[in-house]
């Protein structure tokens, strides 16, 4: 039995919630092991969980408007969210290849981290099933923002595979060069989509 329009969008709105509270906690956690650790992968990767709550704030706001504007303000308010989801793409984008060259380039080698390690392995079990059930979600109710948002939530998953690949290197065989070069990987495609997405919203305006 297919659900109805306003349940749909109560799902959604719970979609976002978790998404927030769970980034907030990563964010948390990853930050402070990774400062233990001196995991400059592992800070950034808090630090994408704090972007990736902060686009689930917009998309709150953006699916919490529904019904109480009009149908040309929702509009208004969706292209904006869409703008900032693309936008976050390219700000992480940016700060991984900074931060992925300065660690080649520095030599920066963080302590083993298997907290870190936990913390990656969840992320990928997570991510995927949520980002699944966002792009579901967003095609049932047509907004192109939250479909744009469960690619910036896969995303998440794959900068954890990064994120894990990296620490296990290092925990296991010390090879510390595996997660810069993997993060270098991942911006290429965190730019390619904020520029996708970009590209979409100025072609309906």
């Amino acid at each position: 039995m297919t659900e109805k329009p306003e349940p749909l969008f109560r799902t959604a709105l719970l979609l976002e919630y978790f998404t927030v509270v769970y980034n907030i906690i990563e964010a948390v956690l990853s930050i402070f092991f990774g400062n233990a650790a001196s995991s400059i992968s592992l800070i950034g990767f808090g630090l994408d969980s704090v972007v990736e709550s902060l686009s689930g704030s917009v998309l709150i706001w953006r699916l919490r408007s529904h019904g109480r504007i009009s149908g040309e303000e929702e509009e208004v308010v969706e292209k904006k969210a869409k703008k900032f989801v693309a936008i976050t793409f390219l700000i992480l984008g940016i700060y991984i290849v900074f931060e992925s060259i300065n660690k080649l380039v520095g030599h920066e080698v963080s302590q083993p981290s298997l907290i870190g390690m936990v913390i990656a392995v969840f992320s990928i079990i997570i991510m995927p099933v949520l980002a699944w059930r966002k792009y579901a979600v967003g095609n049932q109710i047509g907004s192109e923002a939250l479909i744009a948002d469960s690619k910036e939530t896969i995303t998440c998953a794959f900068l954890s595979v990064a994120l894990l690949i990296g620490l296990a290197a290092n925990y296991f065989f010390g090879f510390w060069q595996a997660d810069p070069v993997a993060g270098l990987i991942i911006a290429i495609f965190l730019f390619w989509e904020g520029y996708e997405s970009w590209s979409e919203v100025n072609e309906d305006e």
